[in-house]
């Protein structure tokens, strides 16, 4: 059965009408996930993801979702599998507060992205958060610090940060377009082609 991203009432309030194109790593890179986000969850109990996800693109396209839907669905059509390599676990600092797993930006990777981009650029759907290809870190969120105060956060970040001796890497071959309604996740599984 598919975990939910997102699953408490103040997460799902929070995410409504939004949408978020994602990549879900299953095996080496889901494995070094949760055992970050335990580490991190003994030093502080505070929000956090409930699986691990790339997240590709974020949207606010509520009345418009089976129209995102099917330019996705395109995309992956033509989208070969993503690779994801693991560097480090490392942090995006304030005012973000974000303990993050931070992905090499592989090939396949920027490619994803660019070529989901150029799909974009040809519509008006509404984006969230997007950054150029060259400012975006390639990241999966392993907990959310904003509830920390800055003293509390750093010494949080210094105490979770740190380099990984081997770096894990999982091939992907499919997408998930989740989207949240009603104070519900849904999700659509879309296998990547290519």
């Amino acid at each position: 059965m598919r975990r939910p991203f997102m699953d408490t009432p103040e997460q799902l309030a929070s995410l409504d009408g939004q949408q978020y194109l994602v990549l879900r790593p299953t095996t080496a890179v889901a494995e070094v996930y949760e055992q970050a986000q335990d580490a991190a969850l003994r030093l502080a109990r505070i929000p956090h993801p409930h699986a691990g996800h790339v997240t590709l693109r974020g949207f606010y396209e509520p009345e418009r979702r089976r129209e995102l839907r099917d330019l996705i669905r395109d995309w992956a059509d033509q989208q070969p599998p993503v690779e994801v390599e693991v560097e480090a676990v490392d942090a995006f600092p304030t005012p973000w507060q974000i303990v993050i797993l931070r992905l090499a930006r592989s090939a396949s990777l920027v490619a994803a992205y660019s070529s989901l981009t150029t799909a974009l650029d040809r519509t008006d759907f509404r984006r969230l958060g997007e950054l150029s290809l060259e400012d975006w870190t390639f990241h999966l969120s392993v907990v959310y610090g904003k509830t920390l105060s800055t003293d509390e956060w750093e010494s949080f970040a210094r105490a979770s940060v740190r380099d990984l001796d081997d770096r894990p890497l999982e091939t992907l071959t499919e997408a998930e377009l989740v989207w949240y309604e009603d104070g519900v996740e849904h999700a659509e599984v879309i296998p990547l082609g290519g």
